[in-house]
């Protein structure tokens, strides 16, 4: 029996993964094997050395301290593209806003007074006259699981959309419409396209990525949408160019004080991903990450391990975190080897500085084996799991 530990209120489909028969979950147990997070700030929490992963259930993992989680060889799950529809959605939502003013059409109908409503409508709809979508230019900014969807479906409105995303995976390829125009550079997407979106992650590269030179390449007139991360925009130099009428309209997602109550800059409260729908998804596949973790050693989704799955061929599992150097591998097979221990399969995989293996095996690898594991310089963590209960 494992013990996971929520710090959050999470959706009980986590139970479909971390079923009452192999683990114990609550909001207070003691040294977990796996922490389940939404928002809460873990930075500072201490890692005891029971831990094995945190799972956060969202695509964000700013509150959770990725280095020393590397450090102490804890694994750490996010869950990219469960909340991809909600986001999604609310990225068409606020194309809508921005260009029919809608907002300002309602506050203006809420505050009308008399008995004749419907002709000061008449009278007054058209100083909140606004741009249909369809026939107009997008740029998406990255094309992960959210910027695919966000592509596709606008060109399913009759938008024009043009895709600029160095970094596109295979799979997200794939799953984008075939006539998506491609982008090679910002110079190249931003002037022709009234309207763009923001879709990736922030990291030390992207902070502030749109700064006062990129905002010089939009469009004159067009409408900024950022439902990342507020960090990458450079809001100083936003509010210069909304001022200026460079940039029309900024939607955000992410609101500060710099950009409350300014005109041309629409505020909304962190909706993205506030959905029963989304927090269902997030939730059910962090547990199932979680799981997969535990149970079998299995990394998917993990950002700071590699990405490393294979299906169990025996009865015992040896899966190890190490640096990424030279005949690690082969000292592992070899201690292995010494033991007795016969490698039904394997895999290794690395990530930067880091590596992690996974080897299958008939039969037991006893206490003293792993211990010689742990003490081969520059391996972090061993684990063996048993695969087969029938012979545990």
């Amino acid at each position: 029996m494992q013990h996971i530990l929520t710090l959050n209120a999470i959706s009980d489909s986590i139970y479909e993964a971390l079923t009452p028969d192999r683990y114990t979950v609550s909001n207070h147990e003691e040294d977990p094997a796996g922490i389940l997070v939404r928002s809460a700030d873990c930075r500072q929490r201490p890692i005891n050395p029971a831990l094995l992963a945190f799972a956060r259930a969202g695509a964000g993992t700013n509150n959770i301290p990725i280095e020393k989680c590397t450090e102490a060889a804890v694994a750490v799950f996010n869950t990219p593209g469960a909340n991809a529809n909600a986001v999604k959605e609310l990225a068409l939502c606020c194309m809508l806003l921005a260009s029919r003013n809608v907002l300002e059409g309602v506050a203006w109908a809420n505050g009308l007074v008399g008995d004749d409503i419907p002709l000061q409508v008449e009278q007054g709809k058209r100083q909140f006259v606004g741009n249909e979508l369809s026939g107009k230019s997008l740029a998406v900014i990255g094309l992960g699981a959210i910027g695919v969807m966000v592509a596709n479906d606008a060109e399913a409105i009759g938008m024009r959309v043009f895709g600029y995303d160095p970094f596109i995976s295979i799979e997200h390829a794939w799953g984008l419409s075939r006539t998506v125009c491609r982008a090679g550079s910002l110079e190249e997407l931003l002037p022709r396209c009234g309207y763009v979106t923001i879709h990736v992650p922030l990291m030390e590269g992207t902070r502030h990525f749109i700064d006062a030179r990129v905002l010089s390449l939009m469009k004159p007139g067009a409408i900024l949408m950022n439902l990342a991360r507020g960090e990458l925009v450079d809001t100083a130099a936003l509010l210069a160019a909304v001022e200026s009428g460079a940039v029309a309209r900024y939607v955000t997602d992410f609101p500060e004080a710099q950009l409350l109550n300014r005109p041309g800059v629409i505020c909304v409260p962190h909706l993205g991903a506030t959905t029963p729908e989304s927090e269902e998804n997030c939730a059910r596949m962090a547990a199932r990450e979680l799981d997969e973790y535990l149970a079998l050693g299995n990394v998917n989704n993990s950002v700071n391990f590699p990405q490393c799955v294979m299906a169990p061929s025996g009865s015992y599992r040896v899966c190890a975190f190490h640096k990424n150097v030279t005949n690690m591998v082969g000292q592992i097979a070899s201690i292995i080897a010494s033991f007795g221990g016969n490698i039904t399969n394997m895999i290794n995989k690395s990530r930067g500085d880091v590596a992690y293996s996974i080897l299958d095996l008939d039969n037991p690898l006893p206490a003293e084996a792993q211990r010689k594991l742990c003490a081969v310089e520059g391996i972090l963590r061993v684990r063996t799991i048993c695969l087969n209960p029938e012979v545990c």
